[in-house]
């Protein structure tokens, strides 16, 4: 059993398209919001209490979609840096959960495309995994170090480097430990890391993307239409 946690107080500024007058996690994508895509699958698992989605101050679009309707989801006001948003939820996680030290799933509103295969394989790593788990994805492409105009200074090796995906699962108090020491941590795992855990991480899907650029929602439309033929 475990909670999700979902930072969705950004606005999506990278995303340089028309459309982007929303936040990138309120983008219609197949029929629904990204958001709403991103929830979908923890809300189709039985192992998952309940989840708390962090929201930008002053939004309503939230409340007004049919995902906010699952009595299984709360919301809670955010931050302007991401770690200021997941902190939120978890105040709300540890609310609900007197004395008890939950699994807690953080995961990106603008990650559309997790594949219930990589959900499954996250979840049974926090079986041998006591500093957490996250998914992610080896590095395969030749790698290069760029001066301020552009011009390659350096090769970088690729051995043992990983793009770090979300979801990110660790306990629920280690997490808040973590990130009140790591206030400006741009994912879980290296607020974990700063006080000296070591996750586990878990190969997922490069399908697994976070809508950054324009061009990143018609590709997680087209990956969206291949899971559905």
């Amino acid at each position: 059993m475990y909670w999700l946690v979902m930072p969705a107080a950004g606005k999506g500024e990278r995303m340089a398209a028309p459309e982007s007058a929303s936040p990138k996690q309120y983008l219609e994508l197949a029929g629904r919001r990204v958001i709403e895509h991103a929830l979908a699958p923890f809300l189709a698992d039985a192992r998952c209490r309940g989840g708390v989605v962090a929201l930008a101050a002053g939004d309503t679009t939230f409340a007004g979609l049919p995902v906010a309707a699952d009595a299984r989801l709360v919301t809670v006001t955010g931050g302007a840096r991401r770690a200021d948003s997941v902190r939120a939820g978890l105040a709300v996680v540890a609310a609900a959960n007197p004395g008890e030290d939950p699994w807690v799933l953080v995961h990106d509103a603008a990650r559309p495309c997790l594949g219930r295969a990589d959900l499954e394989a996250l979840l049974a790593a926090l079986a041998d995994a006591p500093d957490g788990a996250l998914l992610g994805v080896p590095l395969t492409d030749t790698l290069k170090r760029a001066d301020a105009a552009g011009r390659v200074v350096a090769t970088v090796a690729r051995e043992g480097l990983w793009r770090a995906l979300t979801p990110q699962a660790f306990r629920l108090h280690a997490l808040v430990r973590a990130l009140a020491i790591a206030s400006d941590a741009t994912d879980e795992a290296s607020a974990i890391e700063a006080t000296g855990g070591h996750p586990r991480l878990v190969a997922g899907s490069p399908f697994n993307l976070k809508l950054t650029h324009a061009g990143d929602l018609a590709l997680a439309l087209r990956i969206l239409q291949g899971a559905s033929a």
